[in-house]
This record gives structure tokens, sequence and C-alpha cells, in this order.
């Protein structure tokens, strides 16, 4: 008959420190993901960005009065394709501002310009480097504009 081992307070401080180094770890590991996957701040100061909300409302609401659709594609050579359009035929005399801009910002942002095509579609003169992207868009047609963010890939 064997002789049965007694829990003592050995057994119970092995048990303790394995458990506590198994939650730290995990803890440790989780920290590092979300620093190395947090590319920064939203807005600099919320305070300052809530003073501006009403007026982002009514900025968005003429937007979507004007009734404009917009298509981004990448073609073949990694040049964005863009084209907008009112009541499905292309608007023309856009002027556009654009940024392109990695969305973890772990890479810098860099602009991006656009000439006319076929169809009264933009070209970018850029190519889009692989990997994904946000475009941040700003088109212009006399008075009215129209801000979108399209992500790339």
């Amino acid at each position: 008959m064997s002789k049965a081992r007694r829990f003592t307070g050995w057994h119970m401080t092995t048990i303790l420190v394995a458990f506590f180094a198994v939650v730290i770890t995990v803890n440790i590991v989780m920290a590092r993901f979300a620093l190395s996957t947090f590319g920064g701040t939203v807005v600099e100061n919320s305070y300052i960005a809530s003073q501006h909300y009403n007026e982002w409302l009514a900025r968005a609401a003429a937007q979507d009065r004007l009734g404009w659709d917009k298509s981004a594609t990448l073609d073949a050579d990694r040049h964005i394709e863009l084209a907008v359009r009112s009541q499905g035929k292309p608007l023309d005399g856009l002027a556009t501002t654009a940024t392109l801009s990695h969305p973890l910002g772990q890479l810098p942002a860099r602009a991006v310009h656009f000439a006319p095509a076929a169809d009264g579609r933009l070209i970018s003169r850029e190519t889009v480097p692989a990997g994904r992207w946000r475009l941040d868009l700003s088109v212009r047609r006399g008075a009215d504009e129209a801000r979108y963010q399209i992500d790339l890939q």
C-alpha cells in the first residue's frame, strides 16, 4: 500500500506562483499587442471636438442632400480610380484634395493628386503601396463639398 502525499504549504505556494505568473504573462502580452497596433489619438482634444459636433452633423446633412455617389478602386498598377456621380451621371469640374494614410498610423501620410480620365473618372498620379490604406478625400464642385474616408487594400 502506498503512502498518500500530503498537501503542504510548498504545494500551495507553487500553485499561487504559477497562477500569477500566467496572469502577469498574459497581461504583458496583451499590453504589448495593444501598444504595437494602436496608431494614436482620434482627436487631439475631445472637448474641442465636441464643440464642433453640431457643425459636423450639419455638414454631413448638406453632403447627403447633394446626392453624390462615389466609388474608388485600385487598378492593376495600384493607381486609385475615382468616380463621383450625381443621379448616375459623372460630375465634371471637380477639385479634389486627398491624403493617403496608414490606418494604424505606422507609416507617414502622403498627398494624392488626381488627373482626369475617360468617362468622368479621376486617376491618381501616385501609386498606392501594398497593404491597407485609408483615403481621406475632399471633393469640391463650386460651393458644394463632400468629404469621404475610403478604405483601400
